[in-house]
């Protein structure tokens, strides 16, 4: 029998367990060259210290999963828009906000270009489908504003689709929000010389290479044309409704913390009571013997 000791060190394990993970998903944004290191650190003097940030970041995680479970509760919908310059933080936000929530619950979108069938269709129609229902939160990595940016920039799309859209996007989230979706809309901003800082590291990091793209080098080269394509665009589709907010995202681990503080106080969540959760007896049966299993269907334990 398991006693009270036995589960007392059980837990402990697991409770390290789950802070390994999260040192390891932190770590990722270390694993550098000695050389770019050092300038990523004279660039960044004054970023919160770990510890500080570890603290918040599970306390702030903790209130998540509050509100999720008053969304699941009330039956809400909720929409959070990401959308930013290359290399801005969107992704890592997201990662942090996702990572101790339900996947059933909160959904993360992030569509691929367009297909030659949904060129031809409705602008918005492809992202409908991945819109919440009752007791859902989903979370936009890019979203339909990719036509007010990158599409326009890099030429996809043609200056009476831009127009058509920054006409047809406001009415667009009029009716999200009447149909009783929560939408809130984040840019994440970050200065010329922090983007070309992080592409530098994405290009002498084996583990982050994946993650800069023609498109994305394409982008430095147009800097002014992206920052003409925000201001409009942030002139035109910020209604009340539905207004944009802003991220700082120089410090990643400010811009983390800042984002999910925001967020939390954007829904008006509480506290949803639980029955107390208590864990039956194992039934055993006498007439039961567990059956050997071949060697080969198991992993090798190579570590």
């Amino acid at each position: 029998m398991t006693t009270e000791d036995d589960l007392e060190e059980w837990l402990e394990s697991e409770l390290q367990s789950e802070l390994d993970e999260t040192e390891e998903s932190e770590l990722e944004d270390w694993i550098l060259s000695e050389k770019v290191k050092s300038l990523y650190q004279r660039q960044h003097p004054t970023t919160l210290d770990r510890r500080s940030y570890m603290k918040s970041l599970l306390r702030l995680q903790s209130e998540l999963i509050k509100l999720q479970d008053w969304v699941i509760h009330s039956g809400e919908k909720v929409v959070v828009l990401f959308e930013g310059r290359d290399s801005a933080g969107k992704g890592g936000a997201i990662k942090r906000i996702v990572q101790r929530l339900n996947p059933r619950v909160v959904r993360v979108v992030a569509l691929s270009a367009p297909t030659e069938r949904e060129q031809s269709q409705w602008y918005f129609q492809r992202y409908v489908p991945h819109l919440p229902g009752k007791g859902e939160i989903v979370l936009f990595d890019r979203s339909w504003y990719n036509r007010a940016g990158v599409e326009r920039v890099m030429g996809f799309a043609d200056e009476g689709q831009v127009e058509q859209f920054f006409q047809d996007v406001p009415e667009f989230e009029r009716m999200l929000v009447r149909s009783g979706i929560r939408l809130t809309k984040y840019w994440f901003s970050i200065t010329d010389e922090e983007q070309q800082l992080r592409f530098l590291i994405r290009i002498h990091d084996p583990l982050k290479q994946w993650k800069l793209s023609p498109m994305d080098l394409e982008s430095r080269v147009r800097w002014e044309r992206y920052t003409l394509a925000k201001e409009e665009m942030f002139a035109r589709t910020n209604i009340d409704e539905a207004p944009w907010f802003i991220v700082p995202g120089n410090d990643k681990r400010r811009a983390r913390l800042n984002c999910m503080h925001h967020l939390l106080g954007r829904v008006p969540y509480t506290d949803v009571p639980h029955d107390e959760v208590v864990l039956p007896e194992r039934k055993f049966n006498a007439n039961y013997e567990r059956q050997i299993l071949p060697r080969e269907l198991y992993v090798p334990g190579r570590y």
